[in-house]
């Protein structure tokens, strides 16, 4: 994620995802008898789209920690930019983000639905590690994938104070 935003590399994640897709539907259009070739590449785009198997997902992330540098581009001393966590499961259960001082400024928590592999709530802390904000998450069914249906917002007390809604529409060719 070199000098581009969390957003853009996601952004840009996503449509490489589509177009290998794309690129697979292709292929198999042209030769339907390569299903290992396809098979092959369906599961390799489904570990780029961050679809796993909850196999996958442990042999890929189970205890991992992912420390994230960053430097100026006229080089200097590096920081440490984000830390995550993920448990013996592969779920990423703690992340935090630094300034350029080294001061954690945010610090936010995941509980999953084990059974659907789904984000259920996450709790974020400020720089004193205060609790800030809590997101409880529900999901629904579309096209055989579970995707977001609402996200909660409470205050530290547990009091509702937002509430947003997903909406998804498909492109029409």
């Amino acid at each position: 994620m070199n000098n581009i935003s969390r957003k853009e590399f996601l952004q840009k994640s996503f449509a490489g995802v589509v177009a290998s897709f794309v690129g697979i539907g292709a292929a198999h259009s042209q030769n339907p008898q390569s299903t290992d070739t396809v098979q092959q590449a369906v599961a390799q785009q489904r570990a780029n789209a961050f679809i796993m198997t909850p196999e996958e997902r442990k042999a890929a992330k189970g205890n991992l920690a992912v420390t994230e540098n960053n430097r100026l581009a006229n080089g200097g001393k590096p920081w440490i930019d984000h830390y995550s966590v993920w448990d013996e499961d592969g779920y990423k259960v703690e992340e935090k983000e630094y300034n350029a001082w080294g001061i954690v400024t945010e610090r936010i928590t995941y509980q999953y639905d084990k059974a659907t592999g789904k984000i259920t709530e996450e709790r974020v802390y400020d720089d004193k590690n205060k609790l800030i904000r809590v997101r409880k998450y529900e999901y629904y069914n579309l096209k055989d994938v579970l995707r977001k249906k609402k996200q909660f917002n409470y205050n530290p007390d547990g009091k509702l104070y937002s509430v947003k809604d997903y909406e998804y529409a498909f492109k029409s060719k």
